[in-house]
């Protein structure tokens, strides 16, 4: 016996082999459809290529990104204050691939019917590659209809914020190519009750909208703490206001912007969070003293939008993982995926990526059509429903998608880790899930019309019936007004998943609406694989498989 002719122990078979390369959007059948059904095909060329890169070189940068962490330097070697944040390359890399390719332009800068719907689905793409990254993305184009409010500040920013150049230097907005902009509003005592703010400004000459305040206080969450300049709220003698924060001042100098350290998250590494001070930084006044919520309110509801397509990509990113592997997985002579049970969990965990995206490009369509009073009426409804229900799905969805792979999906050379880690700051980011329900309350009953909305949305139920007698259920629960905001998380899960049903029945593919109602509607599984029988799970599983391309 001569041992060393037995060093190798074995022969490695049954392996998945890598999903690398693989262009995100030609194996996504639904983004597909969906995109085009709401009138965003002609960025279709656009996509394609967007899918080539967050399948190949965005994906083996969005690794990289996470695997070095953001440093903070409070400090040159000098000994000079300078509040500097250090990212990896492959950080840079995304930043600069998404501001080129419009993500946080486009529906500002070519706002054609279906604008939000194709910059949706770039940031889908984007998103299955980064989600880090995507913070400052979405922070950089919800700004935009706030900055408007100020026409004088925004013809200085907004030419710089909608310029497809990425310039991470730390410079005076004047001397760069492009700038981002992000988003301080909580504090530690107050949190998502931004009115308990104590961040006070006090104006360095008359004051009034447009014109420039001192401000003291601090923020707690500062997300992407590099941004050229931050949309912030401070107390004045008339209340809250809303504020617009460079990192320098006109001369030239560093504004008064102190960060004191980074978050130590759960997820999202490859973006720096932050806790700052103010001491006296100079920022310009957006809209009326006093008026800070309402000037801010739709950057808040672009945000959340984002929420919806961030949660919606992960879980298509986690599926089609997933897919891959129990597609060229072995067990007991039969591939996973031509097993009746994993079929189930698949089909099942395909209905829930399918009706977030569908409910998300729905959302898209109706910012497309801010003058349409039922369309502003939807987007002011579901902005809430959408960010609750997808956000609140994603972390389950994605844990059982990892189950798929067993053990290959707990360990971090997979980014199945990543995408769950990932996962809870969509349902927390820009109020969670309590702050969403009561806001889909207060939409209902006290906004003329998006009750209204809600109801002309769903009709009849599409002609099937198990959908109309769930939207006579609703109409009799919302009649209900006893204990209801006990009842409120209920109630926007009712609301969500009759949208959802309501927009998969309308595409018109029997076999997806068909198993989303009867799992939905009917069965109220627990537990993802819980698919009652007699449905077209060959169909649903098709349509969502990844095939290299």
């Amino acid at each position: 016996m001569q041992p060393h002719l037995l060093a190798e122990t074995h022969e490695v078979t049954n392996q998945v082999p890598p999903l690398e390369g693989a262009n995100l959007y030609r194996l996504d059948v639904p983004l597909q459809e969906w995109v085009q059904r709401y009138q965003g095909g002609w960025a279709e060329a656009r996509l394609d290529a967007y899918g080539a890169l967050a399948g190949g070189p965005l994906m083996m940068a969005g690794f990289l990104a996470n695997e070095n962490k953001p440093l903070f330097r409070s400090h040159d070697r000098y000994g000079h204050r300078i509040d500097q944040v250090d990212f990896h390359p492959a950080y840079h890399q995304l930043m600069q691939a998404a501001i080129e390719h419009g993500i946080p332009s486009l529906p500002w800068t070519d706002p054609r019917p279906g604008a939000h719907v194709a910059r949706a689905g770039l940031m889908y793409l984007h998103n299955q590659a980064e989600a880090g990254s995507s913070c400052p993305l979405t922070m950089t184009f919800a700004s935009v209809p706030a900055l408007k409010l100020q026409p004088d500040v925004a013809a200085k920013w907004l030419p710089k914020v909608l310029a497809t150049e990425y310039d991470p230097r730390n410079v005076p907005v004047g001397d760069k190519r492009g700038a981002t902009i992000g988003m301080a509003m909580t504090e530690k005592q107050g949190g998502t009750d931004v009115r308990a703010n104590t961040t006070r400004a006090w104006p360095v000459g008359a004051g009034g909208p447009g014109q420039p305040y001192e401000l003291v206080g601090h923020k707690w969450f500062c997300s992407a703490p590099m941004c050229d300049a931050f949309l912030t709220l401070a107390q004045t003698d008339k209340g809250l206001s809303c504020f617009l924060l460079p990192r320098h001042r006109p001369d030239g100098t560093r504004n008064a912007f102190y960060i004191q350290r980074l978050k130590n998250k759960l997820g999202n590494w490859a973006n720096a969070s932050s806790e700052v001070e103010y001491r006296g930084a100079l920022a310009w006044l957006i809209g009326e003293e006093g008026r800070g919520v309402a000037t801010i309110i739709e950057m808040v509801a672009m945000t959340r939008f984002d929420c919806m397509i961030g949660s919606s990509s992960l879980m298509r990113q986690a599926l089609t993982q997933a897919l891959h592997h129990c597609a060229h997985r072995q067990v007991g002579g039969l591939a996973l995926i031509e097993q009746p049970l994993m079929r189930n969990v698949l089909a099942d965990l395909a209905l829930e990526s399918e009706a977030a995206l569908a409910l998300t490009l729905r959302m898209g369509r109706a910012l497309d059509n801010p003058d349409d009073e039922q369309e502003a009426g939807f987007a002011r409804l579901v902005t809430a429903v959408g960010k609750y229900w997808i956000c609140k799905r994603a972390p389950n969805m994605i844990a059982e998608a990892s189950e798929c792979l067993g053990g290959a999906g707990y360990v971090e050379e997979n980014i199945l880790p990543r995408l769950y880690r990932e996962a809870p700051v969509n349902s927390i980011w820009e109020g969670s899930g309590n702050v969403q329900c009561l806001d889909v309350l207060r939409a209902l009953s006290k906004e003329p019309g998006v009750l209204d909305a809600l109801f002309a949305e769903l009709g009849d139920g599409h002609g099937d019936p198990r959908l109309g007698r769930h939207i006579e259920g609703l109409k009799a629960a919302f009649r209900d007004t006893e204990d209801i905001q006990y009842r409120a998380r209920q109630l926007t899960e009712d609301v969500a998943v009759a949208l959802q049903a309501k927009l998969v029945l309308e595409a018109g593919n029997a076999a997806v609406s068909d198993a989303f109602i009867a799992s939905r509607l009917e069965g109220r599984g627990h537990a993802y694989g819980t698919l009652p029988r007699g449905l077209d799970i060959g169909t649903v599983l098709a349509r969502s498989a990844p095939a290299r391309v």
